[in-house]
């Protein structure tokens, strides 16, 4: 009988659990968590006594969690949860938060907002580490089992259990070099012209090619990539057109020209979203206020 029980459990051993599970490795957790690969060994042996399980078995060059890791993996976030919320549970200050807080962006909404929140987080929570994951087609387990602490997503997933709050909505324009072309001022301009755009894997097309394709306007696409960081390269000496966001003339088609769609399409909106276990969390809150004291920022 193993001579470790319960209480042999803390914080950073479940930190640890759920490190090596989403990295898959123990170099990666060890980076993660600022330790060295040693000692994350030494705390999975330990795990490994407590569960009376491998937790991991080797597979090709790295490892990967078996079945009972993946179950403890879920049950660790939520203790991790718990433990946060009884941490902050008086007054909370941002000034003394330590914790990684993990949002899920694709790269339009990543470039656009992140990098600002994380200069409001250096001065005001300096103890905070963000950690930025694709959001992809934004899933319900993403938020569930705690693979990120907040999405931010123009398509929201439905569930009884999830929330959301419009940050802002954006406009799409036709962006182009204007070195190789004249801008398409007419719909027959636009259609005629070759496209380049935006597909999510698996093969899931942008809500405005969606909706455009169901009015019966067709595009000729010839470039396909899987986010908007791979337009500019494409569309730079070449005639073909993008259409996108507008506020990634900012940064992602800085440099590149643009101009308003010559066919009828609606608007982007942009949605933070969290579980509602987070509704109450001072410090989920306040974060969630300083996305918003940014996208105002932007706003204006």
């Amino acid at each position: 009988m193993s001579k470790f029980d319960y209480s042999d459990l803390d914080g950073r051993l479940l930190q640890l659990l759920v490190a090596v599970v989403e990295a898959g490795s123990v170099t990666g957790a060890a980076q993660r968590l600022g330790v060295t690969q040693s000692a994350v060994s030494h705390l999975l042996d330990k795990l490994r006594a407590i569960t009376g399980d491998p937790l991991f078995v080797k597979s090709g060059r790295g490892i990967v969690a078996t079945v009972h890791a993946e179950q403890l993996a879920e049950q660790a976030r939520e203790l991790l949860s718990a433990m946060e919320r009884f941490a902050t549970s008086g007054e909370f200050s941002p000034a003394h938060w330590r914790t990684t807080f993990t949002i899920a962006a694709n790269d339009y909404q990543r470039d656009l907002l992140l990098p600002p929140l994380m200069m409001r987080l250096r001065t005001q929570a300096p103890f905070v580490t963000l950690r930025v994951i694709p959001s992809d087609i934004p899933s319900l387990d993403m938020l569930r089992q705690e693979q990120c602490q907040l999405v931010i997503s123009p398509r929201p997933p439905d569930g009884s259990d999830i929330l959301q709050k419009r940050l802002f909505e954006d406009e799409y324009r036709v962006f182009f070099d204007a070195s190789q072309r004249e801008p398409p001022r007419t719909a027959a301009e636009y259609l005629a012209a070759e496209h380049i755009t935006v597909v999510y894997e698996p093969r899931r097309a942008l809500d405005l090619d969606q909706y455009l394709a169901a009015r019966g306007v067709h595009r000729r696409f010839r470039v396909m990539v899987p986010g908007f960081a791979g337009l500019p390269p494409f569309l730079r000496g070449s005639q073909m057109l993008a259409t996108a966001p507008g506020r990634l003339q900012s940064h992602l088609m800085q440099g590149l020209d643009h101009v308003p769609v010559p066919v009828a399409c609606p608007t982007m909106p942009m949605y933070m979203i969290w579980h509602m276990r987070h509704q109450l969390n001072a410090s989920h809150r306040w974060l969630r206020n300083e996305l918003e004291a940014v996208c105002y920022s932007i706003l204006l």
